[in-house]
């Protein structure tokens, strides 16, 4: 069936998709160009053709995730309703991303302050950011939340939110739901911002 999938055109998507599925189940180290081309049921040389090496391989990955990650994030923060519910609406956008991909999101950063990271990966990485530092400047302005640096404010919320995050996919929130410790988060952070 791969090799049919490739047929039609898609073998680079196919292959960004295994990779997903290879990291997540045997970690980055255990990747491979070689691999994903006998997983896939491709000539070992397939692989090449998209991605020159480990590296390019996983920077396709990590672009695929940020792209899909800022999707979800600029549509909570530019889509209809007040500005503190599309605040909320950001966080719990990354939430979510987090928590369904949580070996992307690690490779995404990772790859991303890797010295061969492609340029248009560093800056597909800050697009969310810039979102979000928007939203914060657009409440400023309303005179919802103080006059404030909104790039100092969109990290502290990133730094806030990520860490969550990454205790959620982990699985180290001790039971208590996520959703309820992402509202307890945005309602903190709002009360700072205010």
């Amino acid at each position: 069936m791969a090799t049919e999938r490739y047929h039609h055109g898609d073998l680079r998507a196919v292959l960004l998709e295994e990779a997903e599925q290879s990291i997540a189940r045997d970690g980055v180290d255990a990747l491979s160009l070689r691999q994903l081309a006998r997983d896939v049921g491709v000539s070992h040389a397939a692989p090449a053709r998209h991605f020159r090496d480990k590296q390019a391989l996983l920077d396709a990955l990590a672009l695929h995730g940020f792209q899909e990650m800022n999707r979800r994030m600029v549509d909570a923060a530019t889509g209809p309703g007040e500005l503190l519910a599309k605040f909320r609406g950001v966080a719990r956008a990354y939430l979510g991303f987090a928590v369904e991909h949580p070996h992307l999101l690690d490779v995404m950063y990772s790859t991303k302050h890797h010295p061969e990271a492609s340029e248009q990966l560093k800056d597909v990485a800050h697009e969310s950011m810039a979102a979000t530092e928007s939203l914060l400047h657009a409440a400023m302005d309303a005179g919802v939340i103080t006059e404030a640096s909104p790039a100092v404010l969109a990290r502290v919320a990133f730094a806030s939110v990520h860490g969550l995050a990454v205790l959620a996919a982990g699985d180290l929130l001790d039971g208590m739901p996520a959703d309820d410790l992402l509202d307890a988060t945005v309602d903190t952070l709002l009360r700072g911002f205010t």
